[in-house]
């Protein structure tokens, strides 16, 4: 029973209606054993029907069984494993892949079947020691001669075990001696049991085969057996056939990707950069931000909100309806104005100076302090153009307030927060006059200073408030304000005659998240349908100044995502390059049973390499310009202005396989595309 049937096959080509036919309705049987040419000239349709048995010409009228099956060309997955499990080609042209070292070459198809890594070795090396190549299994072909090429070129064919071996022009391109051992060889790969059909224009090369098909003008003219079959072992044990998996793909594309390292590097080089921009970009933006955000809570606590007095003026004026008035503490009460931004800051400038006329009672303390998310409602106190004195010098603080919720433990720079009978100084505009010559401010912890200043009693009449207080801090705010403990101020204020008149209310909230939401309702708390309160956290200064960080790491995110789309073209344009130098070997590997999914997973596979090594060597880089430049601005600023985050490496990563992903998408696709016949015929 023939193994191989070919009935009634027809082929023609089309240009524009006209048709020129190939083949007219070859129908041939062949059996396992033997050694077949096809003999004709150029022209005559052999390579046609050789394509056609080989699974890769599907496009053709007929029928073409195997083992008694009749082939579906028009599954395509069928086909592939068709070319794994039964043919093996053999190219004038050897058709061997030049980046791919002999054993590499010989070990392809193998990646196709079940066998281990080891397995596949040794089986390679089998057959390039069976066809005299061993000792040079690690040479690439373009150290090889032509009889050489063409020795590993079968041993290739052979690899995957295959029952139908098809040598097209075996012997063209060798010389006499290389000639008669090929010959030799495929008649004893006939004698193991395998059908070889040789496709020849050479007389010579047919008289050594078992039998002689002639082929003329798309018609078999004559079919001559010289010699019988060889007899076939049907026990014997095959290799079983697997599709390529993904790991394989990417040590392929890894290969590739080695032999054209300079190109490559240079597309790296480039995608790095747009990738460093990014990281870098972001981690300023979070720097910065952080920076920002650290002056504004070294001075106030971010979860405070400050609470004022609400009185109303007449905008179309500007005169006050209920103007400031003396009081016997010499504060004044809180801004007149609108609960516009500007009069919020007119009512902490009034707050500061120091001469409100009416307490907070503790019916409207409570209004406050039963909102939600508030933990605590403190009442502020301050005095202007405070004398300290210590050590015979003095110095004169324009502001000295009561440390509440709303102070920050971030202005202390030494030492800590005032408790009862204790004082926070300031660090430029007191310490540093009263400390001893070349000691440190921080020298003045622990020592006793006198505090006073004048302001009205309950009398009407001027009184100098004095005082002692122990230092247990130095600060150095932006706000040059020194701070004391709140009975200590309260109780030297009762002492000389001067009624406590809070200027305002620090309000502490349970969480940064809540207080733009707490001060809604403080400034929504009314009384006789009039708002009574204004309220300013810090917060919102925050936030605003975040909106504006965010705007300009945009920008900058901006300019990078030009560079990512400039690196993307790149990869692109690479990708297409890579697919126009490796047709012939899409059109080899397509011979060999891999299908359209595996050559477009080979060339995605690459440009994933290409973007991950790029995100690798950009995060290396963001890291050295972050350490240069934080050490650079450590002069400023003892700050880490550039933080690049987990976050951001993971980001890069992601944009990095993204942009490699959709860069090879197109040139990948279109590697899938092509026919292998055009493809094995490129140059």
């Amino acid at each position: 029973m023939a193994y191989l049937e070919l009935k009634n096959i027809k082929k023609s080509y089309y240009l524009g209606k006209e048709e020129f036919p190939v083949l007219k309705g070859i129908s041939l049987d062949f059996e396992l054993g033997e050694f077949v040419s096809i003999l004709g000239e150029s022209g005559g349709g052999k390579s046609t029907l050789m394509n056609i048995i080989g699974g890769l010409d599907r496009a053709f009228e007929g029928e073409v069984i195997v083992n008694g099956q009749k082939l579906d060309h028009s599954q395509e997955k069928k086909m592939d494993q068709y070319r794994r499990d039964e043919i093996g080609y053999i190219y004038q042209s050897y058709n061997l892949i030049n980046h791919l070292n002999v054993l590499e070459n010989v070990k392809l198809s193998l990646d196709m079947t079940t066998l281990t890594a080891k397995e596949r070795d040794n089986r390679a090396m089998g057959l390039l020691k069976r066809v005299g190549l061993a000792e040079h299994a690690k040479k690439y072909p373009n150290q090889l001669s032509g009889g050489q090429k063409q020795r590993v070129a079968i041993a290739r064919a052979l690899a995957s075990d295959p029952k139908v071996i098809i040598a097209d022009e075996p012997t063209g391109a060798l010389d006499a001696e290389n000639t008669e051992d090929v010959l030799k060889m495929l008649d004893e790969i006939a004698a193991e049991g395998r059908l070889v059909i040789a496709v020849t224009h050479s007389q010579h090369v047919a008289d050594a085969s078992t039998r002689i098909v002639h082929l003329a003008e798309g018609q078999i003219d004559g079919d001559e057996r010289l010699r019988p079959a060889y007899p076939v072992d049907n026990a014997s044990h095959r290799l079983t056939s697997k599709a390529l998996s993904f790991a394989t793909s990417m040590k392929s594309a890894f290969k590739h990707f080695k032999y054209h390292l300079g190109r490559n590097s240079l597309i790296i080089a480039g995608t790095a950069i747009g990738l460093f921009a990014v990281i870098l970009f972001s981690g300023l933006g979070t720097g910065v931000n952080g920076y920002v955000n650290k002056q504004i809570t070294d001075m106030v606590n971010p979860n405070a909100i400050l609470v004022t007095r609400y009185i109303k003026t007449s905008s179309s004026t500007g005169s006050t309806s209920g103007g400031a008035s003396t009081s016997s503490t010499g504060t004044s009460t809180g801004t007149t104005g609108t609960s516009s931004n500007a009069a919020r800051q007119q009512a902490m400038m009034s707050m500061m100076s120091g001469s409100a006329t009416k307490d907070f009672s503790k019916s409207e303390v409570n209004k406050i302090k039963n909102l939600k998310h508030v933990d605590s409602v403190q009442k502020l106190y301050s005095a202007s153009s405070v004398t300290v004195e210590y050590n015979n010098k003095s110095a004169v603080a324009t502001t000295l307030s009561n440390w509440t919720s709303s102070n920050s433990n971030g202005s202390i720079k030494n030492g800590t927060k005032p408790d009862v009978g204790e004082v926070v100084l300031d660090k430029n505009t007191i310490a540093k006059y009263l400390k001893k010559k070349g000691q440190k401010t921080s020298s003045l912890i622990g020592k006793t200073v006198n505090l006073s200043y004048t302001t009205t009693g309950k009398n009407g009449k001027q009184v100098t408030v004095k005082f002692k207080a122990k230092v247990s801090g130095i600060a150095s705010g932006q706000s040059g304000a020194s701070y004391i403990n709140t009975k200590t101020l309260v109780k030297a204020m009762k002492d000389n005659a001067v009624k406590p008149v809070s200027s305002a209310l620090a309000v502490k909230v349970d969480s940064m998240d809540n207080t733009n939401d707490v001060t809604k309702k403080i400034e929504n708390i009314k009384k006789d349908g009039d708002q009574m309160f204004n309220a300013t956290s810090v917060s919102s200064m925050i936030s605003t100044v975040q909106t504006y960080i965010d705007l300009i790491t945009n920008i900058l995110s901006g300019i990078a995502a030009i560079s990512l789309l400039v690196s993307a073209l790149m990869i692109i344009v690479t990708m297409y390059m890579s697919v126009a130098d490796r047709t012939k070997e899409i059109g080899i590997l397509r011979a060999l049973g891999e299908s359209k999914t595996d050559i477009r997973r080979m060339f995605i596979s690459e440009s994933l390499i290409i973007g991950l090594i790029s995100a690798v060597v950009s995060t290396i880089i963001a890291f050295v310009a972050q350490a240069g430049v934080n050490a650079a601005l450590s002069t400023i600023a003892s700050y880490a202005f550039i933080q690049i985050s987990f976050d951001n490496i993971v980001s890069v990563f992601v944009i990095a396989v993204v942009i490699s992903l959709l860069a090879a998408w197109l040139p990948a696709r279109h590697a899938a595309s092509l026919n292998p016949i055009d493809a094995l015929a490129a140059d």
